[in-house]
C-alpha cells in the first residue's frame, strides 16, 4: 500500500462504499423481496419500457447472462412481462411490478438520501456530485492503454 497514490487510494475508497452500500440496499430491499439489482431492473424497465433484453443489459449493471436470470425470476414472480413482436422480445413491467415498486421506490429513495445527507452537508454532496459526474463523463470516452 506504500506506492498508492492518492487516486488509487481514492479508487479504493469508491469501490468499497459501492459495495458496502449494495449490501445495505440488499438488506433494506429484502422487505419487499427485491435485491438492489432486481429493484435497478425494474426501475430501468419502468423509465424505458417497451425495451429489448440487450437494451435493458446496456442500462443495468448485469451482465447479459445475468440478465436473462434475472428477467426469468422476475418474470416467474409475475413482476415483468416479456412480449413477442414479430422478431423481436420486448420486455415491460406487468401491474403487480409497477406496485412494488411504487411502494419501494419511495422508501428506497429516503433511505440512500439518508445515507448522505446524515453524513455530508448539502455542499459536500452538490460537490461530490459534480466530481462523480466528471469522472464517470471522463470514463465515457476514456481508451485503455496499449499492452
Amino acid at each position: 500500500m506504500k506506492n498508492n497514490t492518492l487516486a488509487s487510494l481514492t479508487w479504493l475508497r469508491l469501490i468499497r462504499f459501492a459495495n458496502q452500500n449494495n449490501q445495505l440496499s440488499n438488506e433494506f430491499l429484502k422487505r419487499f423481496k427485491l435485491t438492489s439489482a432486481q429493484f435497478d431492473v425494474l426501475v430501468q424497465i419502468q423509465v424505458y419500457q417497451p425495451l429489448t433484453q440487450t437494451e435493458l443489459a446496456q442500462r443495468v449493471t448485469v451482465t447479459q447472462g445475468g440478465i436473462s436470470r434475472m428477467l426469468f425470476r422476475l418474470e416467474k414472480e409475475g413482476y415483468v412481462m416479456r412480449t413477442q413482436e414479430w422478431k423481436q422480445k420486448t420486455i415491460s413491467l406487468s401491474s403487480k411490478g409497477s406496485q412494488v415498486l411504487e411502494k419501494a421506490m419511495p422508501e428506497q429513495l429516503d433511505f440512500q438520501t439518508s445515507l448522505f445527507e446524515d453524513t455530508l452537508t448539502k455542499e459536500e454532496l452538490k460537490n461530490l456530485y459534480t466530481m462523480l459526474t466528471r469522472l464517470y463523463k471522463n470514463n465515457e470516452r476514456k481508451k485503455l492503454p496499449p499492452e
